[in-house]
């Protein structure tokens, strides 16, 4: 009783620094930064999503930040949901000046708050010594630099910077505090520093800038989660993936990861555009993806733009058999199942409602009993009045009741006859 009462003290404190927004927020817009949630009350993620969210309101406001933190009912203010095309919940939004920037990660506090202070400064950011390019890269697994004066590649950096800021941190530096491993083969140049290395874009090999900051905006080899892996569609790269249980690891899993670990260092640039390799903890999402079950510890191919997936036909031992299946997918050896056809996009999303009620069920029981108990109280409560209803012609008069007369065309009663009056027309006839 104690800790709950504490969690219910904590809880109303913390919610001070969230604020319940209208449509009116809009206004605010112009001269303040906002983080904000859109969500539905109906909506479980929601509800689970609340206390995290009070949270990072909480953990700005204490680190002094500039961003205020709001969030805003989707189903009552409809208007703001169509303008920011709200489709799921919640969404996370952060607002700077006339962008929005969207929150694509992990639904943590610390991810949310590092997104925040990311994308709340400037895009691009200036490492103006030796020792502050040291402390970068020590605090960040993956960074891009743009080293150089003024230049046209500046400029398409500077573009790329906006449009990639929700994914990475984007820098700029001289020569002269580069760390001495760094060789230029001409200035000006960008890097990406990453799996304890660098690589540098090529314009003629590589192509468009923004496309290969889109490329190489991921480690080669990490843990991919569901939110990293739903962007993957975007990078029209398979995702070749050791699913395996971190909890309890085997001799197997242990060997997957090796495995796929040195490939994507070994082969590097064999594989570049093709794959990007990883390794996901729990098989929980993808048997969601294919509706299936995926054993564990398992090798399985990705191509999350059409949602399809390959599995090795015989068991992965070495570096060549992996090799070998993986080079069986691309020249279309491997047989491809899932995808995206009618039929399996019929059944994906017949899984996914089931998925979701499920879910709603597990974290609000009562809430959903109510959401979904009260239209089928009211719909079986119309077909019962329907199947009980008397129909009007069947009504029978009640007796002793009189009925109105009826006129004739000419407006005159009818003669009425009375029983047995036709037999004694015929006797009077006779007398007659």
């Amino acid at each position: 009783m104690r800790n709950l009462t504490a969690l219910l003290s904590v809880i109303a404190v913390v919610s001070g620094y969230v604020e319940e927004l209208d449509d009116k927020f809009k206004d605010y817009l112009k001269h303040e930064l906002w983080l904000v949630e859109f969500y539905a009350p109906w909506c479980a993620y929601c509800h689970t999503f609340e206390p995290i969210w009070h949270e990072v309101g909480a953990e700005l406001k204490s680190m002094g930040s500039s961003v205020n933190v709001g969030k805003i009912d989707s189903t009552v203010h409809t208007s703001i949901a169509s303008e920011f095309n709200i489709r799921g919940y919640p969404t996370i939004k952060l607002f700077k000046g006339e962008l929005s920037f969207d929150y694509k990660g992990p639904r943590t506090k610390d991810a949310i708050i590092e997104f925040t202070n990311r994308v709340s400064g400037p895009v691009v950011r200036k490492l103006s010594s030796v020792q502050l390019f040291q402390h970068v890269m020590s605090r960040h697994d993956l960074i891009f630099v743009y080293i150089g004066g003024e230049s046209l590649l500046k400029k398409e950096y500077y573009k790329a910077a906006t449009e990639y800021i929700v994914h990475t941190y984007f820098f700029t530096a001289s020569e002269e505090v580069l760390p001495k491993a760094v060789t230029l083969q001409d200035v000006p140049a960008v890097a990406v520093f990453k799996d304890r290395t660098y690589y540098l874009y090529n314009e003629f090999l590589d192509g468009d800038l923004s496309f290969w900051i889109n490329r190489e905006r991921f480690p080669s080899y990490f843990q991919i989660d569901s939110f990293s892996l739903y962007q993957m569609g975007e990078l029209s790269k398979l995702v070749a993936l050791a699913v395996v249980d971190e909890k309890n690891p085997s001799e197997e899993s242990i060997r997957y990861k090796t495995l796929m670990e040195t490939l994507s260092t070994e082969y590097r640039d064999h594989y570049k555009s093709d794959y990007q390799f990883g390794f996901m903890d729990g098989n929980e999402y993808i048997n969601g993806l294919i509706m299936g079950e995926v054993e564990m510890p398992s090798i399985i191919v990705l191509n999350m733009t059409i949602d399809g997936y390959c599995l090795p036909e015989s068991k992965i031992e070495t570096i060549e058999d992996l090799l070998r299946f993986l080079n069986s997918v691309l020249d279309g050896r491997a047989k491809l199942l899932g995808g995206n056809g009618f039929l399996q996009h019929s059944k994906r999303s017949l899984y996914k409602a089931k998925s979701t009620v499920v879910s709603m069920f597990q974290a609000a029981p009562f809430f959903s009993c109510f959401v979904f108990g009260l239209p089928v109280g009211i719909v079986g409560l119309v077909i019962w009045g329907t199947c009980t209803a008397v129909p009007a012609d069947d009504e029978k008069p009640v007796e002793g009741a009189t009925a109105s007369p009826v006129l004739d065309a000419r407006g005159k009663k009818p003669i009425e006859l009375q029983p047995n009056s036709t037999e004694k027309n015929e006797e009077a006839k006779k007398e007659d």
